[in-house]
């Protein structure tokens, strides 16, 4: 079962901090590393400063391996983006990366090395089809590589229900993906679909299936329907949030005053 450190008490709310594209890969012209990064840290003090739980640094670049490869390049200005972003919102303030597509092993580095305290695994068991190939998972290779660098104090969120996963092949239930990751190690799971009575659905089953374990849902939430998935009684400890936070639309800066809506519509505001 997972082993990472306990998660803090309360609805977990983790903006979504989405990066443009970093040194090593194909698209990343015409933004420095530099700019990059002061967006990053500008968007994790709003999120920190509009009462949100933490963030979730995450690599959009556009097109990805299917594997674990990642350039070294790219780990190293992820690495520096997240210590500042660590620094800029300092303790009790959750920090998590992901190296899209499925680079766990380089993110859990950059998260024990930069200080961050979570990682998203999109596909931690199992297999899911994407637009960059067949993506298999390596639980294994995973969990030897946190024991290595002594990163169970990084906790690990897998998907297993949501736009960056589905079970390939299907057969399998959403409870019974989430008892496998939990049985590899994570420490929680994600899972989430356009259709709000779909996520409940899932959320209903994850909790059938496994009552303990932390379910945040993967995406999906918005100030119109913040109130009814995160209720007490819809079952969801958290929620990624990305799109409806920020200032111009998918990919900009988040604004601090839509956080702090969300935040009251969720009954959290600080």
């Amino acid at each position: 079962m997972g082993e990472g450190a306990p998660w803090p008490s309360g609805r977990l709310v983790l903006g979504m901090v989405h990066l443009q594209p970093l040194p090593g890969t194909p698209f990343h012209r015409g933004v420095g590393v530099e700019q990059i990064l002061a967006t990053a840290v500008e968007s994790a003090r709003a999120l920190r400063d509009g009462g949100a739980s933490g963030c979730l640094v995450q690599t959009v670049d556009r097109v990805y391996a299917p594997g674990e490869e990642t350039d070294p390049a790219r780990i190293a200005a992820l690495s520096l983006i997240v210590r500042a972003v660590v620094e800029a919102t300092g303790p009790g303030f959750e920090v998590g990366v992901q190296l899209m597509r499925t680079a766990a092993r380089a993110s859990l580095a950059v998260a024990k090395v930069a200080g961050g305290s979570f990682v998203r695994v999109s596909a931690l068991v199992g297999a899911t089809m994407t637009a960059s190939g067949l993506v298999q998972a390596d639980p294994l290779g995973v969990m030897e590589y946190r024991s290595k660098i002594n990163a169970w104090d990084v906790k690990i969120i897998a998907d297993v229900a949501s736009m960056h996963y589905q079970w390939f092949g299907g057969g399998k239930d959403v409870g019974e993906v989430a008892q496998s990751a939990r049985q590899a190690g994570a420490d929680a799971v994600a899972v989430g679909a356009p259709d709000e009575s779909e996520t409940l659905d899932l959320i209903a089953r994850v909790r059938a299936a496994a009552p303990h374990l932390p379910i945040i849902l993967a995406g999906y939430t918005h100030h119109g329907n913040a109130a009814q998935l995160l209720a007490a009684d819809a079952g969801a400890d958290g929620a990624f949030v990305g799109t409806c936070l920020e200032s111009e639309g998918w990919g900009s800066a988040i604004d601090v005053e839509k956080v702090k809506t969300y935040m009251q519509l969720i009954g959290d505001a600080p």
